[in-house]
């Protein structure tokens, strides 16, 4: 690892000297610079402590806090030769992404995701393609029930075998990374492939292996290097290649879902996602500038699946983790659930008005993990006066989440887990304009609604029929999460669930 950080650090030395600043900006028009790339590589090692280094960890969302405070609420940094405009707090946050929102509606650039969707998909496309993708997959996910009573029931499907699956560990030890993200990743399954998967079936456990093992290669040293080091990356061996075979893999596993779609589809009703595609791209067969194709169909296919699994089963892991934690609110969770579900149904949405604690308890969950800090990048559309900047046009664009979820103004003590931020004196639940774990304006999550409902009805039914058990003592059990630029996760840990 030092080795390649050598390595960077020439590299950065050379690319930097021919990078330029657009001649028609002066240099007092751009956010004021923190660090060139040259200092920000060499002072890794003074910035990151060495054991972090040494568990294969990289932070590059270092002390922002630190830096917002010397530099203002917005300022420049350099990773490699890609200049980045960081966004640190609420009102900066707010005022780009919503009041803002046409001029930062681009979607950043991510060397290592570019690589791989080509700028096909959602979640990585820009301009007319990504507000013509964006669209469809809304509309489409709202036809087939998102925010409906039909999805509702496949998350309280999907709920019940996890609570099977749960109860049949008998009382043993187990970590919960594979049966959260095999129950969560099916119910995306049930909407863009038209069925669930048995958690015995083979290609399912392959496609979770593959997702974990990108997720973990994303957030190693490496795959986070490579979005800011492409070209020397690109020469380097290490785990982070295997990114790019196991992304084929499941890009060749949705064709074979599109072919089999395509042999059996009936114009006149659509089953899935993919179907609604296919009919998609027959309705503009004669639209040379469409971009409903296969390859779209297959990215965005490949966005909603890995979203669809990845960001939920992590949030309710850091969820159980926290409840081990502090059995006191777990106590006050069951309490909650047994007053107004009871034992002899399944918790469904409309209680959730009637649970104002359990309501609280999640929303603080989403807001102390803080699940990916930085939000995924953004980019200006054009050239962009904001405050007394301007912005050139296609310059990344962090807007710093965690600056808004941990703003000590509307949370206080916000680095304390505390279901009470979002309660009134009087205990029913209260809204706040700093809960944006999602993110806001025109990129928010495609799949926010669903991921909303999933976490609810999924944590209230583990709750609702089981004690949750720790291996150690409560307060030994650490749920900082491990720090990430990317996702921050949880760290390993095992738990028994015993039948209430």
């Amino acid at each position: 690892l030092n080795f390649i950080l050598l390595l960077l650090l020439q590299f950065t030395r050379s690319s930097r000297s021919s990078c330029r600043i657009s001649r028609s900006f002066s240099e007092l028009e751009i956010p004021p610079n923190f660090v060139s790339s040259v200092n920000f590589i060499s002072t890794l090692p003074l910035l990151v402590p060495r054991s972090v280094l040494n568990k294969n960890i990289l932070v590059l969302c270092i002390n922002l806090l630190q830096l917002s405070a010397k530099y203002g609420p917005v300022f420049t940094i350099y990773l490699g030769s890609q200049r980045v405009v960081v966004l640190y707090g609420q009102d900066e946050v707010k005022e780009a992404l919503i009041d803002q929102g046409d001029e930062f509606s681009g979607r950043g650039k991510l060397a290592l995701a570019d690589k791989l969707s080509k700028g096909a998909g959602i979640i990585f496309s820009n301009g007319e393609r990504w507000k013509q993708l964006r669209r469809f997959a809304l509309t489409t996910l709202r036809n087939f029930g998102m925010g409906k009573k039909s999805v509702e029931e496949r998350i309280q499907e999907e709920a019940r075998f996890l609570v099977e699956r749960l109860r049949n560990t008998n009382k043993r030890p187990f970590d919960p990374t594979i049966p959260l993200a095999h129950a969560v990743s099916n119910i995306i399954c049930s909407i863009i492939f038209g069925d669930r998967f048995d958690y015995e079936d083979q290609k399912f456990l392959t496609l979770i292996k593959l997702i974990e093992e990108n997720n973990e290669l994303l957030r190693s040293v490496l795959g986070q290097l490579y979005n800011f080091f492409p070209t020397l990356m690109d020469y380097i061996p290490g785990p982070h290649q295997e990114v790019i075979k196991n992304s084929e893999e499941l890009r060749i596993f949705v064709l074979e879902r599109v072919k089999m779609h395509k042999e059996s589809l009936d114009l006149s009703c659509p089953r899935d996602f993919i179907d609604a595609f296919l009919i998609k791209m027959e309705q503009e067969q004669q639209n040379g500038q469409s971009e409903f194709n296969t390859e779209n169909l297959v990215r965005s296919t490949l966005d909603l699946f890995f979203a669809g699994t990845g960001t939920t089963s992590t949030t309710l892991r850091h969820g159980l983790l926290i409840l081990l934690k502090y059995p006191d609110i777990e106590e006050k969770v069951h309490e909650e659930i047994d007053r107004v579900v009871g034992r002899s149904r399944s918790p469904c949405m409309a209680d959730r008005s009637q649970m104002p604690y359990t309501d609280a308890v999640i929303h603080e969950i989403q807001r102390f993990v803080n699940l990916v800090p930085m939000s995924v990048p953004h980019a200006v559309t054009r050239d962009t006066h904001f405050r007394q900047y301007v912005i050139p046009k296609g310059t990344t664009v962090f807007p710093a989440l965690q600056s808004v979820l941990h703003d000590s103004r509307e949370f206080p003590k916000p680095e304390q887990f505390n279901p009470g931020h979002f309660l009134d004196e009087n205990g029913a639940f209260k809204k706040s304009d700093f809960f944006m774990p999602f993110s806001a304006g025109k990129r928010i999550c495609v799949g926010e609604g669903l991921a909303r409902m999933e976490i609810f009805l999924i944590l209230t039914m583990i709750l609702q029929n089981f004690t949750l058990k720790s291996l150690v003592d409560p307060r030994d059990i650490d749920i900082a999460p491990q720090p990430s630029v990317v996702v921050n996760v949880p760290k390993p840990y095992q738990l028994c669930v015993s039948p209430r």
